[in-house]
């Protein structure tokens, strides 16, 4: 089995105002580095090469972002050990805070892609039921603590 997570974020701005320019600079660099990285499996992306520009949610603000990872542990050297985690952190910058859980992982088999629709099924889900094994977020896997440390919800 192999990990899957999506994440969304509700941008403040359009993606074309100067106040976004500095995040939109940064997702090839971010997204680069996430493809080089021990673990990773695959990323979803439009024809741009990113989902930047992805209409997955009825909010056009909401940008989504979705991988495949082998191991919980691979996906978490990448969130909080690569330039990743200094994106994050200025995020407040960017983005609105959301209400819901912006960010869910579920298992899948090795060989599928999971799909927009999925994603958000699995966020629906995790914001219905908290912490399941068809849903959960980071305190429902044990072995990984570096998002402790980093307050990642």
């Amino acid at each position: 089995m192999l990990l899957a997570e999506a994440n969304i974020a509700r941008a403040k701005k359009p993606l074309d105002d100067p106040a976004m320019a500095d995040f939109v600079a940064r997702i090839d660099q971010v997204n680069a580095v996430a493809e080089r990285s021990d673990g990773f499996v695959w990323r979803y992306q439009v024809a741009e090469g990113n989902t930047l520009a992805m209409g997955v949610f009825d909010d056009p603000m909401v940008i989504f972002n979705m991988s495949v990872w082998e191991t919980p542990r691979h996906l978490e050297h990448y969130v909080w050990n690569t330039v990743h985690k200094h994106v994050y952190r200025r995020r407040a910058e960017w983005f609105d805070a959301i209400e819901s859980h912006r960010f869910a992982m579920w298992w899948v088999e090795d060989g599928r892609r999971p799909s927009p629709d999925e994603a958000r099924q699995r966020l629906d889900h995790l914001n219905l039921h908290g912490n399941t094994d068809h849903a959960f977020d980071w305190a429902h896997l044990p072995h990984v603590k570096l998002w402790q440390s980093q307050r990642c919800a």
